[in-house]
């Protein structure tokens, strides 16, 4: 008989537990639900633009992010983004491993809200697996109905909340409650809520363990001075291993007198962990550092008056009795280039043009050569205006001596505040003035009652054809 090539998934049925870390969990959750949830609604006083705070505009491709306008020509600031995000996890894994896994990940924050669910509908652990193995009945249909209806209501919310930073929050929400939304918002929701719901719901576990693949690379970027949630094994073992209390082994004097090590073996550590690992095993790449473990073990520890710190957040070198190095040249190199990239794109916003402008020559044909002996040349010219306000703006070019500039026309050009323009423009020579085929030349554009004055300097070439230009010579 063949063997299934993949074993059946265990079902996980975690055990609640309070404590320093669950605290802290619980108000990253909190604090991440609050600003994903109500983002979109937030409403932001712009000159010009719409009053949403955050608001992905594809249709005029452009992102508002409170006073920040991030255009199309602006999207390499989101590489700036994705390098800081890599680094910022690279520095933050080698010093205290997976600590964005328990603490940030989308994947952890959602399950969290769905085994909240599933608790507060079916009860704590045991009353889980008790209906789990139960048979059918009216029961577990309604208990289990309503945990699942539960779960669809947060995925629909959590897809429809992600569809709203794509349009203005209260029309697109009214829009798509009356069905005359754009297709594709309707899409994106049910795409989310369906991934949510299964990934959060019914997956768990098996998405941190199988799916991403940072659980798998993750080990190269610990070493032994990497902060880990660790089993001190030598105190909780001893020579005699684990016990459970009984006469001559209640105080921490008593089991170590005997050889018998802190660890009571009550299994709470176990009960607790959202992928149903062991943490006494040591580590493994199923664990995602949520620090559970950690809370329950000190809960424990605390009721039968033991030392805490069985189960604690420590690196490899500490349990081995040695210091452990922050400083290495692999976490201050991270640090180093973390900091260099963020201060880059902080420049780069700082320091963006508030106008834009590109020049391309227009190749087909290259010249013309006029009835007066001139030589025309004719060039795309692209002004887009990333302010707020409305500007004018003169262009004239240089590098040609007498060099003429038709814009048709235009003499002045008025562009509205958030507005671009494609002009064709021009430039018609004298062959005796150049003194190559090829002749740079520089278009300039100047705003008009600007203060201080807008200058902006584009370069390009002349192009004259090589039997022209020995002629005039």
């Amino acid at each position: 008989m063949n063997e299934p090539l993949y074993q059946k998934r265990i079902e996980i049925f975690p055990r609640s537990v309070k404590g320093r870390y669950r605290s802290l969990k619980t108000g990253i959750l909190v604090l991440a639900y609050s600003v994903y949830f109500l983002l979109p609604w937030l409403r932001w006083d712009r000159a010009i633009g719409p009053d949403q705070a955050v608001l992905f505009d594809i249709e005029g491709r452009r992102f508002y992010i409170f006073d920040l306008v991030v255009h199309a020509q602006d999207i390499f600031w989101l590489a700036g983004l994705l390098v800081i995000a890599a680094l910022l996890l690279f520095f933050v894994t080698g010093l205290a491993g997976r600590v964005f896994c328990g603490y940030f990940c989308f994947q952890t924050l959602w399950t969290d809200v769905f085994i909240f669910i599933e608790r507060l509908v079916q009860g704590e652990r045991n009353a889980r697996i008790k209906l789990h193995k139960a048979p059918w009945s009216a029961n577990k249909i309604v208990k289990m109905g309503l945990t699942h209806l539960l779960w669809l209501l947060v995925a629909l919310a959590t897809g429809l909340a992600f569809t709203l930073y794509w349009g203005d929050a209260p029309q697109l929400f009214m829009q798509m409650l009356k069905g005359e939304a754009p297709f594709a918002a309707y899409a994106t929701t049910l795409f989310l809520t369906l991934t949510t719901y299964v990934m959060a719901g019914l997956a768990r576990e098996q998405v941190c363990t199988y799916m991403c693949p940072y659980a798998r690379f993750q080990a190269v970027m610990f070493d032994p001075d990497t902060l880990i949630v660790a089993y001190d094994e030598k105190r909780g073992e001893r020579e005699k291993g684990r016990q459970k209390p009984s006469k001559g082994l209640m105080t921490e004097a008593q089991r170590e007198e005997a050889g018998v090590g802190d660890c009571i073996d009550c299994g709470y550590c176990v009960q607790v962990c959202p992928t149903g690992i062991d943490i006494r095993n040591g580590l493994q790449y199923q664990c995602t550092s949520c620090a559970l473990c950690i809370d329950a073990c000190n809960t424990i520890m605390q009721s039968i008056k033991f030392k805490p710190g069985l189960v604690r957040y420590s690196s490899q070198h500490d349990l081995e009795g040695k210091k452990t190095n922050w400083f290495k040249g692999k976490n201050i190199g991270y640090f180093v280039v973390l900091l260099f990239t963020i201060a880059a794109l902080v420049w780069s916003v700082a320091n963006r043009s508030e106008v834009e402008m590109h020049v391309r020559q227009v190749r087909q044909p290259l010249s013309v050569t006029l009835s007066d002996g001139r030589v025309q040349n004719r060039y795309d010219i692209k002004i887009n205006n990333k302010t707020s306000r409305a500007m004018r703006f003169n262009i004239r070019v240089t590098g040609i001596p007498d060099a003429e500039l038709d814009m048709g026309r235009f003499r002045e050009i008025k562009l509205p505040a958030e507005h671009s323009v494609k002009l064709i423009a021009k430039v018609r020579a004298n062959p005796e003035a150049v003194s190559d085929s090829r002749t740079p030349i520089s278009f300039i554009i100047e705003s008009i009652g600007e203060k201080p004055e807008i200058t902006l300097l584009q370069q390009n070439t002349f192009y004259v054809p090589e039997k022209q230009l020995k002629h005039a010579k």
